[in-house]
C-alpha cells in the first residue's frame, strides 16, 4: 500500500527482543537519506502478527535517475575514480568490521523484517561479514595479464570495472543478498544503485547507514526502497547502468533480461528458481541424511533458491526414512522469531502464505498424501507447519513448480540411472545433494546432476569463497568466489607497436 503521507527520514524502533535503535526510512542516494521525488511511502509488515511496523519512502523512476546520475559521478570524476584498489578493500574490511559491531542489531532487523528465526539470522549476518571481507582482500587482487606474440609487440590486458552497476534482491536472505551483491561489484571498482525487496526494507537501509560510517565516498553505494514493477524496471531498462544483477524468479528474470536486451544490452547475471533433488542411497547414514533433507527444505521457511524440495530414496530404505523424517519434521519448532529455540519462522508476507497454501491444497488435489503438517501453525501471522507429501508422481505440479515454502515431496527410485533421471527432470538446475556412504557413487552422481551445486552428505551449507549458480533456468552468471569478480570487470586490450 503506498502513501503520500508524511514520513520521516528516521524513526526510532524497538524491537520485541528488547533491541533499540535508530532505522532509517529514507532513500539513500549520494551519501545521504533523503525523500523520494514523487513523496510516495509504502508499509512494512511484521510477518510474525501480520501488523504493520511502519512505513519506508518509495524509490520511482526518477529517483532511480537521480542515484544513478550520482554513481555516474563518483565513477568517473568523485574520489572513487582516483582511489587505490587497496583502499577500496579497506573501505570493504572496515563496513564488515561495522557488521560485526553491530551483528545483534542487524539479526533482530531481519528476523523482524522477515520473519526468520533469529539464530537463522545471526547466521546470516555472519555469512554477510564473511563476504565483506573476502572481497575486501580480492579488491588489490584483481589483474590482467602480459600476452606474447611477437618481439615487436608488448600486450597485456587490464581487468577493468563496468561502471554503474544496478543490483535488485529478494526479500528471502535480505542482508546476506545485500553482501553478496554488493561485495564483489565494490571490490572490483564499480558503483552501485540496489533496490532491496519491498517486502523487507530495513535490513539495506540500515547497511546503508553504515557503508556512510565506512567512510564510503558519496555516490558510491545507493540503497532503493521500492516496488519492481516501477524502481525494479527502471534499473533493469536505465541506459546508463550498464550491468544488472537480478536475484528472484525465474519469471521475473526473464523480464529483466529482455529489458537489458531492449535498452543498452547490459551485461546480466540472474540468480533464480529451482526445484532441486535431494537423493538419499540405501548405503547412506539414515539418521544423519534425515537431518541434512530436514534442513535441506525447512531452513529459512522453506524460502529457499536451492531448498531440497524433491527428496528420492531408495526403495529399500523408503519406509525407514519417511518414518523418521516424519519425526524429525514434528520436531521442528515452527513460532516466534526472537525465541533462541525457533527453526523455522513466519513466511515473509500474507501473498507468501497463501500462495504457499494454495500449493498444498493442489497437492491434495492431485492425490498425493500428507503425511505431516499441510496446515497452518497457530492464529496470527504467516506461519504453516512443516508439511511433507507422499505418493507423489513426476507430472504433479507439487513435484515440477517451484513452491518456496515449507513443503516438500517425497517418492521412490530403484537404482543409480534411476535417481539421475528423476533428479534431472526439470528445467531448473540450482542446486541437487547425494547421501550415500560410496565415494564412487557420490562422485558418480556428482558428475551426472544438472546443477550448480551437488552437496555429498550435507545441504545447504554455502560459503562466500564457493561459487554459486544455476543451470537451465536457474540462472546465468555466479555469485560468491573468484567467479563472481568476473561479472563485474570487463577485459581491455592494450597493444604496443616497439619498432
Amino acid at each position: 500500500m503506498s502513501s503520500t503521507a508524511s514520513v520521516p527520514l528516521f524513526q526510532k524502533f524497538k524491537l520485541p527482543n528488547g533491541v533499540d535503535y535508530e532505522q532509517p526510512l529514507g532513500l539513500f542516494i549520494n551519501g545521504e537519506f533523503v525523500t523520494g521525488k514523487e513523496g510516495k511511502a509504502f508499509e512494512v509488515v511484521n510477518p510474525s502478527t501480520g501488523n504493520v511496523v511502519g512505513m519506508v519512502h518509495e524509490a520511482t523512476a526518477a529517483d532511480v535517475d537521480i542515484a544513478v546520475d550520482a554513481a555516474e559521478t563518483a565513477f568517473y570524476d568523485g574520489p572513487w575514480s582516483k582511489m587505490s584498489s587497496a583502499d577500496r578493500g579497506h573501505l570493504l574490511l572496515k563496513l564488515a568490521d561495522l557488521f560485526e559491531e553491530n551483528l545483534t542489531i542487524l539479526a533482530s532487523i531481519e528476523a523482524f523484517d522477515n520473519g526468520k528465526a533469529i539464530q537463522l539470522a545471526k547466521g546470516d549476518i555472519g555469512a554477510c561479514i564473511g563476504c565483506l571481507r573476502y572481497y575486501g582482500g580480492w579488491a588489490d587482487k584483481i589483474h590482467g595479464k602480459v600476452i606474447e606474440t611477437n618481439s615487436e609487440s608488448f600486450n597485456f590486458t587490464k581487468q577493468e570495472p563496468i561502471g554503474v552497476c544496478g543490483q535488485i534482491i529478494p526479500w528471502n536472505f535480505p542482508l546476506l543478498m545485500w553482501a553478496w551483491k554488493i561485495g564483489p561489484a565494490i571490490a572490483c571498482g564499480n558503483t552501485v544503485v540496489l533496490k532491496t525487496a519491498e517486502q523487507t526494507p530495513l535490513g539495506g537501509l540500515f547497511a546503508a547507514k553504515l557503508c556512510k560510517e565506512a567512510g564510503f565516498p558519496p555516490g558510491v553505494i545507493n540503497i532503493l526502497s521500492g516496488f519492481g514493477r516501477t524502481a525494479g524496471a527502471a534499473i533493469a531498462s536505465h541506459m546508463k547502468i550498464h550491468k544488472v544483477a537480478f536475484t528472484g524468479s525465474t519469471l521475473v528474470g526473464r523480464q529483466i533480461m529482455k529489458a537489458a536486451a531492449e535498452s543498452n544490452l547490459k551485461k546480466v547475471t540472474l540468480e533464480l528458481g529451482g526445484k532441486s533433488p535431494n537423493i538419499v542411497f540405501e548405503d547412506a547414514d539414515i539418521d544423519r541424511a534425515v537431518e541434512w533433507i530436514n534442513f535441506g527444505i525447512y531452513y529459512n521457511a522453506g524460502q529457499c533458491c536451492c531448498a531440497g524440495s524433491r527428496i528420492y530414496v531408495q526403495e529399500s530404505i523408503y519406509d525407514k526414512v519417511i518414518e523418521a523424517f516424519k519425526k524429525r519434521a514434528e520436531a521442528n519448532v515452527v513460532g516466534n522469531p526472537f525465541d533462541e529455540a525457533t527453526f523455522q519462522g513466519a513466511q515473509v508476507s500474507e501473498a507468501q502464505y497463501n500462495r504457499i497454501m494454495s500449493y498444498v491444497e493442489l497437492g491434495k488435489k492431485e492425490g498425493a498424501k500428507v503425511e505431516v503438517g499441510g496446515e497452518r501453525h497457530g492464529n496470527e501471522g504467516y506461519f504453516i507447519k512443516p508439511t511433507v507429501f507422499s505418493n507423489v508422481t513426476e507430472d504433479m505440479r507439487i513435484m515440477k513448480e517451484e513452491i518456496f515454502g515449507p513443503v516438500c515431496s517425497i517418492a521412490k527410485f530403484k537404482d543409480v540411472d534411476d535417481a539421475i533421471s528423476k533428479g534431472n527432470s526439470t528445467t531448473y538446475g540450482l542446486a541437487s545433494a547425494v547421501h550415500t556412504g560410496s565415494l564412487s557413487t557420490a562422485m558418480e552422481v556428482a558428475n551426472r546432476l544438472r546443477a550448480g551445486t551437488v552437496w555429498v552428505n550435507r545441504y545447504n551449507t554455502l560459503h562466500w569463497a564457493l561459487p554459486f549458480g544455476g543451470y537451465g533456468e536457474s540462472g546465468i552468471g555466479r555469485e560468491l568466489g573468484k567467479e563472481a569478480l568476473r561479472n563485474y570487470t570487463q577485459v581491455k586490450t592494450v597493444s604496443i607497436n616497439l619498432s
